[in-house]
């Protein structure tokens, strides 16, 4: 029986939060305490981690250091916090995944079937809101069909991360608990732009150029699992992602954020599909969210007002970053893992393979 609830019929309780101050779980948490709620945040315990919650000053947040791979440090957690609701947003994605197979199953998998356990043995089982992502669709050849993701697209995921969101769906679905499950498109921030570093650019440059994508800012995304603990809509898949202006192609997507930082045609143009092989595109697509957003109403930052932020963010340093555009551009060109093949079509998944390593699970 729930009893975290006031007269209005609103969750008072704790919400547990995992993977608390990663780039979804801060905008998660502020989220969460701006709207009243007692938040406890948990993640590793590491300099960064600590450097991030010492920066969300509130009565409010209590922090929980632990490791989600101990299955006795999960029961512990449960046990000790006896939350009302659990937004579970601890994972390893692309394209670190594909580079650390063996911690990414532990963390993406083994994690949550740790916390499903332990939140099906508490007195009064929380509510359980799963991050999830689009990747379980598999790759999208945008040259084969006009349609759209939708949440009864029939799944095929071929990568890790794909495989392993799969396979965490199915420990929700297949539990006692009240559960919600978002499906997430490609979240970014107005504050880190794309999040810029070495790896992150080196794949972004592998990915077909005219791949398609559905962007949002993770302040929606935080908008969408702080509706996602109220809705009476449960036991559904919803998906996240913004509205009409972040549907987008993936070349667009770095160039315009890289312009607005004041670093104009520094990304190269990259390398296109091929139309004729479904298997040598990316796990990105446009997505109907009208359901999403019927239910959750998160939608609110548009793509170009995000890039504006953005401009506005960068403010005095853009003539400087101007100035340095040369020299990006250059070193660019050199780390491009198609550079001197002469390709005529992107091969993403054989680029990931020379980069990171096999991006495939050990049955496939």
């Amino acid at each position: 029986m729930r009893t975290a609830e006031n007269s209005n019929g609103s969750r008072t309780g704790p919400v547990l939060v995992t993977g608390a101050f990663g780039l979804v779980g801060t905008a998660t948490v502020r989220r969460l305490l701006d709207t009243g709620r007692e938040v406890v945040a948990t993640d590793l315990d590491n300099p960064r981690n600590r450097r991030v919650a010492r920066g969300i000053a509130d009565t409010r947040l209590r922090v929980h250091w632990a490791d989600l791979t101990d299955p006795e440090q999960v029961d512990e957690l449960i046990t000790t916090i006896a939350p009302t609701d659990v937004v579970h947003l601890a994972a390893i994605i692309p394209p670190l995944c594909y580079r650390y197979p063996d911690l990414a199953e532990a963390v993406n998998v083994g994690a949550t079937a740790a916390l499903v356990r332990a939140a099906e043995k508490s007195p009064a089982p929380p509510r359980f809101v799963q991050a999830s992502s689009i990747a379980v669709y598999g790759p999208r050849n945008p040259h084969r069909t006009d349609a759209v993701l939708a949440p009864d697209t029939p799944i095929r995921p071929i990568d890790v991360y794909g495989t392993q969101k799969g396979e965490t769906e199915r420990l929700l679905i297949t539990s006692s608990l009240e559960w919600i499950v978002l499906r997430l498109g490609g979240v970014l921030s107005v504050s880190g732009g794309l999040a810029i570093n070495t790896d992150m650019l080196r794949f972004e440059a592998a990915l077909p150029a005219d791949g398609r994508i559905q962007t949002v800012d993770v302040r929606d995304v935080a908008a969408a699992f702080e509706s996602a603990l109220t809705t009476p809509a449960t036991r559904e898949v919803f998906l996240i992602a913004g509205d009409s202006s972040h549907r987008q192609r993936q070349h667009d997507v770095v160039s315009s954020v890289t312009a607005a930082l004041g670093l104009r045609d520094v990304f190269p143009d990259g390398i296109v599909g091929d139309p004729d092989n479904d298997e040598h595109w990316f796990t990105t697509d446009w997505v109907d969210t009208e359901r999403s957003q019927q239910v959750l109403a998160f939608q609110q930052h548009s793509w170009p007002g995000m890039l504006e932020e953005i401009r506005v963010k960068a403010g005095r340093y853009r003539p400087l970053l101007r100035a340095a555009a040369p020299l990006a551009r250059a070193w660019l060109r050199r780390t491009s893992p198609y550079l001197g093949k002469h390709r005529t079509f992107a091969d993403p998944w054989n680029a990931v393979t020379t980069m990171f390593g096999n991006p495939y699970p050990e049955s496939a």
